[in-house]
């Protein structure tokens, strides 16, 4: 019994970095139009990480045009989802960052977490 359960949990993507609410990234996810599929990037800021296992998703959040707020939920275990890249890290002290659908402009900004050696 154990082996069928073991043989539905995928295997970890070494594509996909450990990403958490805050980060801002860049998604790559296959896309299919047609027969034919292409690989488009998706860029904006983690709002909320949900852990369950292959379950598990996370939802990013960036600015299309002319102001409009675009969410989009990606599976974390997906074999659409090419790679991610990790462009900053925010330091924020919530786990789901749902109040940056009210903020606009300059108030939507997060402190940038730096790492670097410590004096």
């Amino acid at each position: 019994m154990s082996d069928l359960i073991n043989s539905l949990i995928p295997e970890p993507n070494p594509n996909i970095p450990n990403i958490r609410a805050g980060d801002t990234v860049r998604v790559h996810a296959r896309i299919v139009e047609g027969q034919r599929e292409r690989i488009q990037v998706f860029q904006g800021t983690v709002m909320r990480l949900r852990k369950g296992g292959v379950d598990a998703n996370f939802t990013v959040r960036r600015i299309a045009s002319h102001g409009v707020g675009v969410e989009r939920t990606f599976l974390l275990n997906s074999p659409r989802i090419e790679r991610i890249e990790i462009v900053r890290r925010a330091r924020v002290r919530r786990a789901q960052l749902y109040f940056l659908r009210h903020q606009r402009g300059k108030a939507a900004r997060l402190k940038e977490e730096r790492v670097g050696p410590r004096r």
